[in-house]
């Protein structure tokens, strides 16, 4: 273990001094938040308030599980880009733990994305989102986020060692746009269909959303949801750790079949 730590811990400085040569994916996965953010925000938040509630106060956190949930998106790319460009064939050679660069890519991944969240939280607080939960529970909802974050990362690890072609974990990286669209991140889902109500309920963002909304003190938990949807905070560590479980394991196992 102290190991994987040690080799991880320098992969992870080799991930951070690539992200500063070449930030123009970090600006673009963190820029586009805030657009989207301005956008539902003003353009329309007045079409889609829900009585009795801020829905820019809703729409906050969930902007904020959305931007963690891009961790597929950029796992997947940066993956792709390192498997298909020769890089990962050159790390295998070193003597290190085989699990060491997927772990110190995501928690580049992590760092540098605590790290982008802080313009996006103030430009929410200039729209008037505020944080009502107290010092604690906003502490928890951070920690969720980044538990989010580092699961769904390991997703995009997983689909870019698997991907046939940088090409090809772009666009499927693009279609991750989507899954926020199938969850709660935008909207409540108590108007929905009821086959894309469940669905999105069963979204882990949703779960995640709906904890981070609860923790900040934003907007109640539901009590006619499905089960991730009213225990959220125990929905999200769930859902977080059982992507962990599907996903570390076969990617540690597809970065060392490589070396054959």
């Amino acid at each position: 273990m102290s190991a994987i730590l040690h080799d991880g811990t320098a992969m992870l400085g080799r991930h951070l001094r690539r992200t500063r040569h070449a930030p123009a994916i970090l600006v673009m996965t963190q820029t586009m938040p805030i657009v989207f953010l301005l956008f539902f925000g003003y353009v329309f938040g007045s079409a889609l308030a829900m009585p009795g509630s801020d829905y820019r106060a809703f729409l906050v956190p969930g902007m904020l599980v959305a931007t963690a949930a891009n961790g597929i998106m950029t796992g997947m790319f940066t993956a792709a880009q390192d498997t298909h460009r020769g890089v990962t064939d050159r790390l295998r050679t070193l003597p290190m733990s085989r699990a060491a660069v997927p772990l110190g890519q995501a928690l580049a991944d992590l760092v540098t994305t605590a790290v982008g969240l802080v313009p996006l939280v103030l430009v929410g607080l200039a729209m008037g989102w505020r944080i009502e939960g107290g010092p604690f529970a906003a502490a928890g909802a951070f920690g969720l986020l980044m538990l989010f974050r580092f699961a769904t990362t390991w997703i995009g690890i997983l689909l870019g060692l698997a991907s046939q072609s940088e090409e090809a974990a772009g666009q499927l990286g693009g279609a991750t746009f989507m899954l926020p669209l199938l969850s709660n991140a935008y909207i409540p889902t108590d108007g929905l269909p009821s086959w894309v109500r469940f669905v999105a309920e069963w979204n882990p963002i949703s779960a995640t959303a709906t904890a981070v909304r609860d923790l900040c003190g934003n907007a109640p938990v539901p009590a006619d949801a499905a089960w991730p949807v009213t225990h959220p905070v125990a929905g999200s560590v769930l859902w977080s750790l059982a992507l962990l479980a599907l996903c570390v394991p076969p990617a540690v196992r597809r970065y060392a079949r490589g070396a054959r």
